[in-house]
């Protein structure tokens, strides 16, 4: 079973583009950011927990995150052609713990597509997605901090993926459309 990545900033689109990819190819899509938010929404142990990392604009702990992962890659169907990663490993620690995950269950990672846009850009996207979602951790104090800790923490994932060679990049910039064509393009030629 493979599964991919789909990894970029805040803001990137990544939950837009990891949608039509399930559609397209018949995966499961699998948003951390959304099964914590629907823990916030629960009030449960874990969505307290979440709810103080993410109005900080942290990252959940590892074990937390691999825990979480786990009991998904666990139940999936045998006959399940896979899911695609939104928002997840977010660190190379998450990164190593997901490869070790995936061989451990006899699973793979084919690869990771990173939606590669512009700060400016990215901020412009939040702040509206902000307005229009409401969501909480899409203002502005918050905004640059998630950029600074995706810069400092989460991009040096690339290197993890580009060293495994299952690294590729996409321009991240114009429609939803042309960016789905492009992600396409590489999925077509992959999978």
């Amino acid at each position: 079973m493979n599964h991919l990545i789909l990894f970029g900033a805040p803001g990137s689109g990544k939950g837009t583009q990891s949608a039509l990819i399930a559609e397209t190819y018949q995966l499961k899509h699998l948003s951390t950011g959304d099964m914590l938010r629907a823990e916030i929404a629960k009030h449960s142990s874990l969505g307290q927990l979440a709810e103080t990392y993410i109005s900080q604009g942290k990252l959940l702990p590892d074990e937390l995150m691999i825990d979480m992962l786990k009991d998904t890659l666990q139940q999936l169907d045998n006959d399940s052609k896979g899911i695609i990663l939104d928002g997840f490993p977010r660190t190379v620690a998450q990164a190593e713990a997901l490869d070790r995950l995936v061989t451990e269950l006899h699973q793979n990672i084919l690869l990771m597509i990173e939606i590669a846009v512009e700060t400016p850009e990215l901020i412009e996207r939040l702040v509206l997605r902000g307005k229009l979602a409401g969501r909480s951790d899409d203002n502005p104090e918050t905004i640059a901090h998630r950029l600074d800790v995706y810069h400092q923490q989460t991009e040096p994932v690339i290197d993890f993926y580009k060293q495994a060679g299952k690294y590729f990049h996409v321009n991240g910039n114009g429609t939803i459309e042309q960016i789905f064509a492009r992600i396409r393009a590489i999925l077509n030629s992959k999978m």
